[in-house]
């Protein structure tokens, strides 16, 4: 019966970050819970993974839209031709 809630270490981790952005079911959340309570690894890596989602949505990170990307690539494209 315990055996369906044991699983690594790397899974945990992988339930973790899928958890970080809502794409883990609720059984793999009650398997990383069971691993959680005896883990000292996985506690850390939980607990510095919230900690990161937390940081990371407080904030305000501006990202450069595809336009602007591409826009900027292509000017330094054109000056390591220039050089050359």
């Amino acid at each position: 019966m315990f055996r369906l809630f044991i699983i690594s270490k790397e899974e945990a981790f992988h339930i973790c970050d899928k958890s970080q952005y809502r794409e883990s079911t609720l059984w793999e959340k009650i398997k990383l819970s069971f691993r959680y309570l005896w883990c000292r690894t996985t506690r850390l890596y939980v607990n510095r993974n919230t900690k990161l989602t937390k940081a990371l949505k407080s904030s305000n990170l501006e990202c450069l839209e595809y336009s602007e990307r591409k826009l900027m690539e292509d000017r330094l494209n054109q000056q390591l031709k220039n050089q050359m």
